[in-house]
C-alpha cells in the first residue's frame, strides 16, 4: 500500500532494478516473500505504465517474472476473470489486495470509477484503495483525479510540528522524486491522462 513513492522513485531504472528494489523494501517490514512478489508486480506494472503500456496488457509477462513459489497464486489473482468475491482471504492481504487493484481498474473506465469500486468492496478499504490509486493514477493520470478530491488537501508532515503540505507540495514531492539519481532520462509522468 505505500510503494507508490517507491515505484516512482525506481521506474526509470527499468525493469530487473525496480522489481529488486520492491522486493527488498517489502522484505525490510514483510518476511514472507509473497508480499516481496506483490510488489514487484505493481512496481512493474507502474514502470509499464509510465512509458505508455498498457499494464493490464502486459501482466502475463510481468507473472512471468515472479518468484516460481508464489507466481501460481498471483496468476489466479490477477486473471482478468477473476473478482474479488472469489478472494479466500481478507482483500487487504497479500494475495487478494493486487487482485482486487487490478479487478477496480479493469472493471472501470475512470481514476474515479476505480477508486470507488475498491472502496465500495469493502473490508481493508484504506490499503485496498491505495493500491488502485497507485496504478490509477500511473494509468489515467493526474488531470484525471478530480479536482473535488485534490483541492481538499491538507496532509499533515511527521515529525514537522504543524507543518502541512497541500498538492502543490505534493506535486513538488513528485517532482522530486523524477529528478532522483535512480531517475533517468524518460523517467518523466506527464499530468495528461494516459488513456482515454
Amino acid at each position: 500500500m505505500r510503494a507508490s513513492t517507491s515505484a516512482v522513485y525506481f521506474a526509470a531504472a527499468g525493469q530487473e532494478a525496480t522489481m529488486d528494489a520492491a522486493r527488498r523494501i517489502a522484505a525490510l517490514t514483510h518476511g514472507d516473500r509473497a508480499a516481496w512478489e506483490g510488489t514487484a508486480i505493481f512496481h512493474e506494472l507502474i514502470r509499464v505504465t509510465f512509458e505508455d503500456i498498457d499494464p493490464l496488457a502486459v501482466l502475463p509477462d510481468v507473472l512471468a517474472l515472479v518468484h516460481p513459489d508464489h507466481r501460481g497464486r498471483y496468476t489466479a489473482v490477477l486473471a482478468p476473470d477473476w473478482r474479488p468475491d472469489q478472494a479466500s482471504e481478507f482483500n487487504g492481504a497479500v494475495w487478494p489486495c493486487p487482485g482486487s487493484a487490478v479487478w477496480a481498474l479493469r472493471t472501470t473506465t475512470s481514476f474515479e470509477g476505480a477508486i470507488r469500486a475498491a472502496i465500495d468492496l469493502g473490508g481493508d478499504t484504506d490499503t485496498v484503495a491505495a493500491v488502485t490509486g497507485g496504478l490509477a493514477g500511473a494509468y489515467y493520470g493526474l488531470e484525471a483525479i478530480p479536482a473535488h478530491w485534490t483541492q481538499p488537501l491538507h496532509v499533515p508532515l511527521p515529525g514537522f510540528d504543524g507543518r502541512v503540505t497541500d498538492l502543490a507540495g505534493l506535486l513538488h514531492l513528485a517532482h522530486r522524486l523524477l529528478r532522483s539519481p535512480s531517475a533517468t532520462a524518460g523517467g518523466q509522468v506527464s499530468s495528461r491522462a494516459r488513456h482515454p
